[in-house]
């Protein structure tokens, strides 16, 4: 049981050292929804999440108030409409009218987010789910709060290079349809391999089909706290720094534990899973490069910056799962360019570039996240990065992502406003050589030999 001791001890930490918990995620299961008439559908999807996720938002903020605790944002998955809406859909403009229903349900619920706008062509693409990949880009240039994902692949299925050909345009199309924002809805859609039912964060978050019909899922945050408790572990041997960060994440998922358990309690919804990340802000001193700096590396990017993201990545699972009920999500740390400003600073160093973020994803909790590159970069390109990123989710049988931000009208040196949580990304320069000959081939990459298990 957790008991409100454990609360007060995390005082300091809430107070002094950005601790948080980033999000309540209600996922929502749309099913019971379908039909195959547009409008019968879109009335009856923003009934059920208007009415399910009405008390979502006071709840949060009652428990902040109760307890203290800050709850950065409230959120709302879906099913993925790739699979809720077909009966309903025959084109683009159908899909793109469901995303303005969600973007209506979320406003009117006062929720930060809603995600699931999702097509799973981890295999293959069905007609309809091509529909609403192609809608993609009228659905985030006309609404404000949508979420938006392609699984393009798995370790079981592999890589569906159709799809993921596809998204090096959609990512263009994106970038122009929203350029004079600095193509800011490619901030709000990301390609994933191996993606999970259960995800709290954006903008990978989705309601899967094995899921119950609602469900709290929570996202528990804090580097600025395992970075002070490791200001204490400055020229101490890897066990004592493993020690602390396993101790110090264990106290952080108590804190996120004990927000789901109310939450569930209190909206009378199951409790899913705790996400035991370490999620950055752009606010200084929540920042995972600030971690990886006091572990000992002088930048992000320096040699040794995989190892030692890699002790924190699993040392951070290890202190958090003892923490926890439940434990899902992609769990880990988080390492988005535009998100953390040590990951900034790192790049506006020299320390820091695409190549070696993508190593660094090889074991980091996600992929390549918020990165800016210039608004020049050939479809192809983009599809290029996609597919190397998939690859290392399907072998590694990891997640991981990709949300690229191709900024219309920019170059390298510039640097791209987003605003908010999303906050501002310099521009990373990106391999010129070409790998068109490559994407444009047709069909899929196959499963790896270790996905055979059956």
């Amino acid at each position: 049981m957790i008991n409100i001791s454990e609360v007060t001890e995390t005082n300091e930490m809430i107070q002094k050292e950005n601790l948080d918990v980033r999000t309540i995620t209600m996922g929502i299961s749309l099913l019971d929804c379908t039909d195959s008439d547009l409008d019968r559908f879109c009335d009856r999807i923003y009934k059920k999440i208007t009415k399910t996720a009405k008390d979502l938002v006071k709840t949060g903020e009652a428990i902040e108030a109760e307890y203290g605790i800050p709850v950065v944002n409230k959120r709302i998955s879906v099913t993925p409409i790739g699979f809720a809406g077909t009966s309903a859909c025959e084109s683009a403009e159908d899909f793109a009218k469901i995303a303005r229903t969600l973007d209506r349900a979320a406003k009117d619920t006062g929720v930060n987010f809603i995600g699931g706008y999702t097509a799973n062509a981890a295999k293959g693409m069905t007609g309809k789910e091509r529909l609403l990949i192609e809608s993609i880009p009228e659905a985030l240039s006309t609404t404000e709060r949508i979420m938006s994902s392609v699984v393009a692949g798995s370790t079981k299925t592999g890589i569906n290079m159709d799809a993921v050909r596809l998204m090096g345009d959609i990512i263009l199309k994106t970038a122009e349809a929203t350029k004079d924002k600095d193509s800011l809805g490619c901030t709000k859609l990301v390609v994933l391999c191996n993606a999970p039912d259960d995800n709290p964060f954006m903008a990978g978050a989705f309601h899967g089909v094995t899921e119950p019909d609602a469900v709290i899922n929570v996202g528990v945050s804090g580097p600025g706290v395992v970075k002070k408790a490791l200001e204490g572990a400055r020229g101490e041997d890897f066990e004592t720094l493993c020690e602390t960060i396993k101790k110090i994440a264990f106290k952080v998922t108590r804190v996120g534990e004990l927000v789901a358990q109310e939450a569930s309690r209190r909206l009378g919804i199951p409790f899913g899973i705790i996400d035991l990340s370490l999620a950055p802000t752009p606010a200084i001193g929540d920042s995972v490069a600030d971690i990886l700096k006091e572990i000992g590396v002088e930048h992000p990017g320096a040699p040794g910056t995989t190892a030692a993201l890699a002790m924190l990545n699993d040392q951070v699972k290890k202190g958090g799962v003892m923490a926890a009920s439940y434990v899902g999500g992609l769990s880990g740390a988080f390492i988005p360019v535009s998100e953390d400003q040590g990951m900034i600073d790192a790049v506006d160093a020299g320390a820091l570039s695409l190549e070696k973020l993508e190593a660094m994803t090889c074991v980091c909790s996600v992929g390549l996240d918020m990165i800016a590159i210039p608004g020049d970069t050939p479809a192809t390109t983009i599809a290029g990065i996609l597919a190397d990123e998939m690859a290392l989710g399907m072998v590694n049988q990891k997640t991981t992502a990709a949300r690229l931000i191709p900024v219309i009208g920019k170059k390298v040196g510039d640097n791209a406003e987003f605003g908010g949580l999303l906050g501002h990304a310099p521009i990373m320069p990106v391999n010129t050589f070409s790998c068109a000959d490559f994407v444009n081939r047709t069909g899929r990459i196959p499963a790896p030999i270790h996905s055979f298990k059956n």
